[in-house]
Parts: structure tokens; C-alpha cells; sequence
């Protein structure tokens, strides 16, 4: 038994005989307990999650690898919530806080057990950075495999249906510019089939990134679920982790300060969600590497072209994506921006692995650029900061369009985010006009939710072209139009945000990265004076906890301990 392996003590000491009682009581041999390292599989499989509901088939391939290369492989399950089924109810405040719950429940079971390695099985939005925190802070060799994106669905407005594609003709059909029927007919051919959502949002952001930041296996972020290339890239995930662990190649040799920078390029350069500021941030917590995350995006947008545009910025979805060489052609195009000396989960460098990787399918310039004639010389992921930011806050310019790069209107304010919603739907929001959503951080929601049916009935409104909303909660990757989220401090925290009025001027100008009160510091004092923060119940249980304990937006709205 070498004594480098973490199991030694259960496996291969002198109290061996106990442990592997145990196992043996599973159905173990000792040809799989003897000498062989013991590979976890976290398994956030689930028939809730559409982007997950494929994993366990994904999962024996995985295993089929794990042993074919001298693995003994032990799965455990791990929770995952679907942030659709989860929108425009109490159920969205529960999503950003499973992250922490995905991230403790992987770390309880990898140490309880002592597992070699863990290959970790994710697809949908909090819980790839959930499972990218665990291999942080556990540093034993991990990889990070997907379930793959969704196919597009019907072509509706003009490009390839998806689930979003619902509450943008709920906003249509608000205003009588299509029918009950239409509408209704979506629920049955927006989403043919399972995967993570079928845009660039914060999912298939974070599996792009996992691929970016060395620890998912060159090009796997975005084949389709439904592809034989997804098992089959499984299958080599499985003999990879192996290897791993005989190299001694652990996650903080793969996450590093120099792995998340090329990470928040790859995120400027592809468009990528505005969550990826939160995820990133709470990553580098994990691996303590004390870097200042949303101060790298605020730098290294101005030095990083976006060169690819997807959906919700163009028309083209996650298959098309891959197609036209997905994130090996987006790090190869990036060339010398790009630090590829450093190690990923291959056991070679980002250099090696893009040297010999081979493109399946044809360049589309439609959707991927280069950097010489990019789609814009800057980030499509910005930071903002004024008076009513002090500590920043997140716009996604790649995904605005140019007239509304400057954008300034009247406020009209909310408290929730049901309360938008229903005036959205109601007539009640003008041309011209900045909805403010507040109090919906991470303490204030709790749990910083999603304005995504907002953004989504506002464009299905005819508003989004005409209209802004800012906010303390967050967005999802598939929104669009004039927005800025992550306000801090948010307003439940007594943020500035909390004693905007209606009809006070706002201006959001995401070139120059300012978000403005147009108000004196006079009178925002002079506010500040009889404001209170609003009673609100939160639930008894864990979202009260977080409640408590959340840091700000721009700390990642992390656990801090």
C-alpha cells in the first residue's frame, strides 16, 4: 500500500481489517480495496435538475475510466436545485446559499472517508462553482465533469428557442403582440431535451470557465448531453483522475491567482455571465489565494477583447458554440493574453493540451473573432462604481446593446422583486425609466436573487431598448438589455441604493464605469436620517442563517469563516 495515498489509514493500516469490513459488506473485493486509490464520485445527479438528470449515465462512464486505469471508484450523491424551476418565487432565495451547502456536503464526505481524489459531477449554475469551491478547499486531485448543454428548442423571435424563451413571450403576450396559444405552445418545444439551458448563462459560463481554469478536460465544456462525445470525454475524465493522483497534482496546483485571471479573461472574452464575478471570487476564497477578484475584472476588461458572441448576445446556442471550437478555440485565439504555462487536470500545460488538440468541426468567424478584429476591444463583463456603488457593482456591456451604453432615467423603485414583475406586467413601467429592485442581497433577500423574469418581461414588454434596471440581487447569463446588478453595499445593509426615490435621475454608463445617483450628498444624508431598513420574515432553517452570516456581493457573497 503507498503511504501517499489518503486511504493508507483505511485501506492499508493496522486497523484495516475494520475498514474494510465495511466495504467488504458492499460487495468490495480485495482486488478493488487492495493497493488501488479510492475515487470519489460526487454526484449531483437528480430527476429535478434538467441539466442533471443525465449524470448518472455520465457517472458510469466515469467509472468505466476510473477502472480501466487502476481506480477503485466510491459515489455519493450531493444536492443541486434548479434555478428555472426555482424563478419568481421563495425558492430562488435558496439558490446562491446551496452553493455553500454543495461545497460542505462534498468536503464532509471526501474527509470522512478519506478519499483520494473526487471527480465531481455538476452542470447547472451554483453548482459547478459549488463543487470548483470543494476542490479549493480540499486540494486533492479533482476534475470537474459536465452533463452538457441542452439542444436548442423551436425557433422563436428569431433564433433557436430555450426556457427563457417562455417568460419572453409572457411579456409578448402582456402587450397583445402574440396569442394564449403561441405563448402556451412554447412549454412543449422550447427545451427537446435535457442538459444545462441552452445559452451562455452562469451554467455553461462556469463549466466553460472549469475548462479555462485547467480543471475540466480540454474542450468538454460544451458538448451537447445528448453527443456520444459526452461519455466518451467521461470515460477519459475517469482514466484522467487516476493519473492524477499517481502525479501528485492536487486542485491549488491547478487554481491559482494566474489560473483565475486567465479565467476572468475567458469570461470577458466569451460574454460570459455577470455571475462568474461571484463564483471567481468565492473559488480564489477557497483556494486563499487573498486576491481582490472583482478589482482583477475591473482591470483585466480593459485589456481583454471579447471575441465570441452566443446567446443571449447573438443568436447562436450552446451547440453551435461547440461546433465552432467552444473554449479551446477561444484560449487559442486569445494566444499571448492567456498564461499557458500553468498545469491543468490533464497533468500537461494549457500550451501542451492546445497544441494538441484537434477541432471536430469547422470555425464559424460568426461566432468566434479574433482578437486582431474582435467583436469589441474591451471585456463583455464590466464593473461599476459611483455613488450609488461604492463598493461596485456588475453590468454585462457584451450583452447591451451600444445605444444603451449610456443610459440615463427616471427611478422608479421597488422593494421586491414580485412588486417589479407585477408593474411590468401591469402597463406601469415607462420608456425612459430605471426599475430599482432592492432588497434583494444576500442579506436582504436573503439569498440574492435572480431579476431575471423582470429583464425577460421587459424585453417581451418592448421595453428593454427603452428602459434600465438596477438592482442588489443578480441576474441570470441569459439576460439582456440595460442592467446592472451586485450593488454594494446592498440596501439592506444600509447601501445608497436604499433611499433612491421615484423620479430621482440615475446614470449608468458601462464604458466609464460609473452607476450615479444624480442627487447631493446633502440630501442622501439628509435621507439617510429617517430610513429603516424594512421587516421582513425569513423563514426559520438555513436561510435565516445565511441571513446572518452572507458577506457582500462583492466578497462573493460567501460564508466567511
Amino acid at each position: 500500500m503507498s503511504e501517499e495515498l489518503r486511504s493508507h489509514i483505511i485501506m492499508g493500516g493496522d486497523d484495516a481489517p475494520f475498514y474494510r469490513s465495511l466495504f467488504k459488506s458492499m460487495g468490495y473485493t480485495d482486488c478493488e480495496l487492495d493497493d488501488k486509490p479510492i475515487i470519489g464520485i460526487a454526484n449531483t445527479w437528480n430527476t429535478l435538475v434538467p441539466g442533471h438528470f443525465n449524470l448518472n449515465q455520465v457517472s458510469e462512464f466515469v467509472k468505466k475510466g476510473v477502472y480501466s486505469n487502476g481506480g477503485t471508484v466510491v459515489e455519493f450523491g450531493v444536492i443541486g436545485a434548479c434555478d428555472g424551476v426555482a424563478q419568481g418565487h421563495i425558492g430562488m432565495n435558496y439558490i446562491l446559499p446551496s452553493r455553500e451547502i454543495i461545497c460542505n456536503s462534498i468536503e464532509i464526505m471526501a474527509q470522512a472517508h478519506r478519499l483520494d481524489a473526487v471527480v465531481l459531477l455538476a452542470s447547472c449554475d451554483k453548482i459547478v462553482p459549488g463543487v470548483l469551491m470543494a476542490a479549493a478547499r480540499l486540494d486533492i486531485p479533482c476534475i470537474v465533469v459536465m452533463g452538457g448543454p441542452m439542444l436548442g428548442g423551436i425557433e422563436f423571435d428569431g433564433r433557436k428557442a430555450d426556457f427563457t424563451s417562455t417568460d419572453e413571450a409572457k411579456g409578448m403576450y402582456s402587450v397583445g403582440k402574440i396569442t394564449k396559444e403561441e405563448y402556451c405552445s412554447l412549454e412543449n418545444t422550447a427545451c427537446p431535451g435535457c442538459g444545462s439551458c441552452a445559452f451562455l448563462g452562469t451554467a455553461n459560463t462556469m463549466g466553460c470557465l472549469s475548462e479555462a481554469l485547467g480543471m475540466s478536460l480540454p474542450g468538454s465544456a460544451l458538448i451537447p448531453a445528448v453527443y456520444g462525445e459526452r461519455l466518451r470525454s467521461s470515460f477519459m475524465a475517469g482514466r484522467a483522475i487516476v493519473d492524477l493522483v499517481h502525479k501528485g497534482i492536487t486542485a491549488r496546483k491547478i487554481i491559482t491567482k494566474e489560473s483565475i485571471r486567465n479565467a476572468i479573461k475567458v469570461t470577458m472574452a466569451i460574454c460570459g455571465s455577470t455571475n462568474a464575478v461571484l463564483h471567481l471570487s468565492a473559488i480564489a476564497n477557497e483556494a486563499e489565494l487573498g486576491m481582490d477578484v472583482v478589482r482583477e475584472f475591473a482591470e483585466l476588461n480593459k485589456t481583454t477583447p471579447q471575441i465570441a458572441k452566443v446567446n443571449p448576445a447573438a443568436k447562436w446556442d450552446m451547440e453551435d458554440f461547440y461546433r465552432a471550437g467552444g473554449i479551446p478555440r477561444v484560449m487559442q485565439r486569445l494566444g499571448d493574453i492567456l498564461d499557458t504555462s500553468l498545469m491543468t487536470c490533464t497533468g500537461k500545460t494549457i500550451k501542451e493540451n492546445l497544441e494538441g488538440y484537434k477541432f471536430a468541426y469547422p470555425e464559424n468567424p460568426e461566432i468566434i473573432k479574433t482578437v486582431e478584429e474582435p467583436f469589441s476591444k474591451t471585456g463583455g463583463v464590466a464593473v461599476l462604481e459611483g455613488n450609488l456603488a461604492p463598493h461596485t457593482a456588475i453590468s454585462k456591456p457584451g450583452a447591451i446593446d451600444p445605444t444603451l451604453h449610456h443610459f440615463v432615467g427616471k427611478a422608479r423603485c421597488f422593494d421586491s422583486e414580485e412588486a417589479a414583475e407585477e408593474a411590468i406586467l401591469g402597463g406601469v413601467i415607462q420608456p425612459g425609466e430605471v426599475v430599482v429592485i432592492r432588497y434583494e442581497g444576500p442579506k436582504g433577500g436573503p439569498g440574492m436573487r435572480e431579476m431575471f423574469k423582470a429583464m425577460k418581461f421587459m424585453y417581451g414588454a418592448g421595453l428593454s431598448k427603452s428602459c434600465a434596471l438596477i438592482t442588489d440581487g443578480r441576474f441570470s447569463g441569459t439576460n439582456n438589455g440595460c442592467f446592472v446588478g451586485h450593488i454594494s453595499p446592498e440596501a439592506a445593509e444600509g447601501g445608497p441604493l436604499a433611499i433612491v426615490k421615484d423620479g430621482d435621475e440615475i446614470l449608468i454608463d458601462v464604458n466609464e464605469g460609473k452607476l450615479e445617483l444624480h442627487v447631493s450628498d446633502e440630501e442622501i444624508a439628509e435621507r439617510f436620517k429617517t430610513w429603516k431598513r424594512p421587516d421582513k420574515e425569513i423563514p426559520r432553517g438555513y436561510l435565516r442563517l445565511y441571513s446572518k452570516v452572507a458577506s457582500s456581493a462583492d466578497k462573493g457573497a460567501i460564508i466567511e469563516n
